[in-house]
C-alpha cells in the first residue's frame, strides 16, 4: 500500500479488524503551526526490519485521542487524515501515530479504514502484489 501525501510509495501493513483506527509507526513527533493550521512532523522507519532508513513526514492534525492498545494500555496519540492507495484504489483514512519499533509491521490497517470499501479474506495474502527480494518487481496473483 501507499501513503502518497506522506511520500511513502510503499509500506507493508497488517490488516487488523480488531483495531478500530489504523496506526502508523512514528517517532520524534513535533507539533507545528503552519499558516494557522495545526500540523505534525514526524520521523518513520518505512521499511520493515530497517532502522537505518528514516523518512520525515508532515501532515495536518485531525485530533489528539486517547487510544487503548491491544494490551489494554491507554496512550494519547496524534491523529492525521491521509489518502491511502491499495492497487488502483485511493481513499482517505484516519491514522494514529505511535512508536511501533517492537512490532513486525510499521502499520496496522484498522477496520474504519476498510469500512464500506473492502472485505477481508483472512485466508489470502498479497492479493495486490508482492515484491520479490531479487527483482523488486510486483508479482500479481
Amino acid at each position: 500500500m501507499k501513503l502518497p501525501e506522506l511520500e511513502l510509495p510503499a509500506i507493508k501493513a497488517k490488516v487488523d479488524t480488531g483495531a478500530r483506527t489504523s496506526a502508523l509507526h512514528a517517532f520524534e513527533l513535533r507539533p507545528i503551526l503552519e499558516n494557522g493550521i495545526q500540523r505534525i512532523e514526524f520521523s518513520i522507519h518505512p521499511i520493515q526490519r530497517d532502522i537505518e532508513t528514516v523518512q520525515i513526514c508532515k501532515a495536518d492534525v485531525v485530533d489528539k485521542r486517547s487510544v487503548t492498545d491491544s494490551g489494554g494500555h491507554q496512550e494519547e496519540r496524534w491523529v492525521i487524515k491521509t489518502p491511502m492507495t491499495i492497487g488502483d484504489h485511493t481513499w482517505p483514512i484516519e491514522v494514529t501515530l505511535t512508536a511501533r519499533d517492537n512490532m513486525k509491521f510499521r502499520m496496522l490497517l484498522g477496520r474504519n479504514a476498510l469500512k464500506g470499501r473492502a472485505l477481508v479474506d483472512s485466508s489470502a495474502s498479497y492479493l495486490v502484489g508482492k515484491k520479490t527480494r531479487k527483482s523488486k518487481k510486483p508479482i500479481i496473483k
